[in-house]
Order: C-alpha cells, then sequence, then structure tokens
C-alpha cells in the first residue's frame, strides 16, 4: 500500500489476465460500457450459468484478477469501474486512498473462508497451530482476518506462529510441497486443494470472518448517470445469481464443477456458501461493520490512520430486492 503509483500500474498490467467485451444480444455502439473487475472470473462465469447475461441493456468488459488485492489495484487505477471483494480488501483499499465507494453487499455468516491442513498433517485443533508455518494469502486479505481471529480463539499471538504472505499461486504450491503447515484460502482456491491434495478444514470463517461481500464502484463510475444505472442493475444480476444458486442446486454443482474442474461433490460444497448469501442495505449497520473491520486491521498494524468508513458508503444506488 505504500509502493508508487508506477510499481501499482506495473503489478496491475502483470497481473490483469483478460479484458473480454461482453457483445451478446445485438450490443451497440450507443449503449454504455460497465468495466467489470472479477475475482478469477467467477462472477462472470456464475452470472453466464444462470442466464443472467442475455439481455443486458448495457456492455460489460470484464477484467480477471488472481485475488481482491489486484482487483482493488485496478480500481483505484481506473481500469475498472465496479468489482466485488470481502471487507478486508475493501477496507484496505480505501484506508490506502483508493477513490471508492461500497455500493452493495452480501453477508453469508462467514463461509467461504478456510484454514485448509494436509490431510495426514499432525494439526487437529487451533491449539496446533503454535510454532507452524501459516499462509494467510496476502496480507491484509480475509484469510488473514480468519488467520488472526482463529490464533485468537486458541489463545495464541501473531507471533506464536511463522506467517508467510504469498499471493494464492504461490501459497498453493507452496502447500503442495510442504513448505507451508497450513494456508488460508477461499473460494476456488480452497475448492480445488481440497479436490485435488484432499486438504483437511481445520476450520473456517463462520464466527469469526464477517461474511460480507462488498460491490466498490469508483467515484468518477458514479458520476455518470448511465453507469450508475448500469451498477445498479448488475447489482440486482449478481444478487439473483445467488438466488438461482439456492434454487437449482444440480444446475449449480454441474456448473461449478466444471468451471473450477472439480467433482461435484466439492461443487456441492461451494454452493452451501453461495447459497447463503444474502442482499443487505448499504445503511449506518453496514457501515460500521466496516468499520470494525478497518478497525481490527489498524489495532493490528495492519492499516494505519483513522478514516470514517461512513464516509465511503453510497446507498443511493440499490436497495435488497
Amino acid at each position: 500500500m505504500l509502493s508508487s503509483l508506477p510499481a501499482r500500474l506495473a503489478v496491475l498490467v502483470a497481473l490483469l489476465v483478460t479484458v473480454l467485451p461482453l457483445t451478446a444480444c445485438g450490443a451497440g455502439e450507443d449503449k454504455p460500457v460497465l468495466r467489470v473487475g472479477d475475482q478469477t472470473g467467477e462472477t462472470e462465469s456464475r452470472l453466464r450459468a444462470a442466464g443472467l447475461l442475455d439481455d443486458l441493456p448495457y456492455e460489460i468488459e470484464w477484467a480477471r484478477f488472481p485475488a481482491a488485492a489486484n482487483l482493488h489495484e485496478a480500481l483505484r487505477a481506473d481500469a475498472v469501474d465496479i468489482g466485488s471483494a470481502a471487507d478486508s480488501p475493501t477496507v484496505a483499499a480505501i484506508a490506502g486512498g483508493s477513490p471508492i465507494k461500497a455500493v452493495a453487499a452480501w453477508n453469508n455468516g462467514g463461509k467461504g473462508t478456510y484454514i485448509l491442513v494436509p490431510k495426514d498433517s499432525p494439526i487437529r485443533t487451533l491449539a496446533d497451530l503454535k510454532g507452524k508455518r501459516i499462509s494467510p494469502s496476502t496480507r491484509g486479505s480475509v484469510a488473514h482476518y480468519l488467520v488472526l481471529g482463529a490464533l485468537a480463539q486458541a489463545g495464541l499471538r501473531e507471533s506464536d506462529a511463522t506467517l508467510n504472505y504469498l499471493s494464492p499461486t504461490d501459497a498453493s504450491s507452496a502447500f503442495s510441497t510442504g513448505s507451508i503447515d497450513a494456508w488460508a484460502t477461499w473460494g476456488v482456491y480452497a475448492a480445488r486443494t481440497r479436490g485435488e491434495l484432499g486438504a483437511r478444514v481445520l476450520t473456517d470463517g463462520t464466527g469469526i470472518n464477517s461474511g460480507l461481500n462488498v460491490l466498490s464502484a469508483t467515484d468518477k463510475s458514479l458520476t455518470d448517470p448511465a453507469k450508475r444505472k448500469a451498477i445498479a442493475d448488475f447489482a440486482d444480476r449478481v444478487d439473483r445469481s445467488f438466488t438461482w444458486a439456492q434454487q437449482n442446486p444440480a444446475a449449480f454443482d454441474d456448473w461449478y464443477s466444471h468451471f473450477a474442474r472439480q467433482p461435484v461433490e466439492i461443487a456441492s460444497q461451494i454452493r452451501a456458501e453461495q447459497a447463503t448469501y444474502r442482499r443487505i442495505p448499504v445503511d449506518d449497520a453496514f457501515a460500521a461493520q466496516l468499520q470494525t473491520t478497518y478497525n481490527t486491521w489498524t489495532r493490528a498494524g495492519v492499516l494505519h490512520g483513522h478514516k470514517n468508513l461512513h464516509h465511503y458508503v453510497d446507498n443511493s444506488l440499490t436497495t435488497p430486492g
């Protein structure tokens, strides 16, 4: 977060996997274009599977990123208009000066983030993490938040374990070779590691993490009336995709097993996470939760400053349907 803008842009260019214009259904040049940041391409793929990209009144340019930190770099650099991430990377971006507002949010009670250990690991309880090498994935991520919370639950301090901050790709390699004893991760990374390596879940984020999924938009995009309307519509479609997951379990499992290249059994576990997402109001209670997350990170020395997160919430676009 202290790196220079040129360095940030270099990272952004290196990590931007692809940008794909959506031109289905006769999209024309007169339609507004919404640039959407997407972690691993999962949102686009889920929306397509649910048939929610068939009647767009605007065009979408999708930009895929391996993790939330990279997505938020793109928001900061005005390379995308909107993107979804958990609350931890969202408040980290705000603390770093990113010109964004939270415009929609969902909650699943903390599911979807895990601390994984190898299937034959002697680690059986959170207390067993003492003295072990753990990758919380990237610093300030929702997985990092889970690690700190899990250590605290076991009566341990951060210094009681060795934390290695690695990108998801590097952490996956380290986990598979035994270079780390435990890995905190999420989504498709957790699914693949459990499916391919038989990794065991030591704990998940329930009761520790907030479970928030936050859709953020750049201040610049929010000044454009056409984009504001498109953002509101996009948020509604994301909400409907979670409903689709709940109401169409077989279709969801078939989609996710192909998307993540995992058995249907793993897909059904992911469905248990995504089908529990519920739209929540972007109100004072939501802003207070963001503030709690921000304050947790400042106490941990990950973030610095005295931001009032209520100033980074825009509730004028969307409300739970």
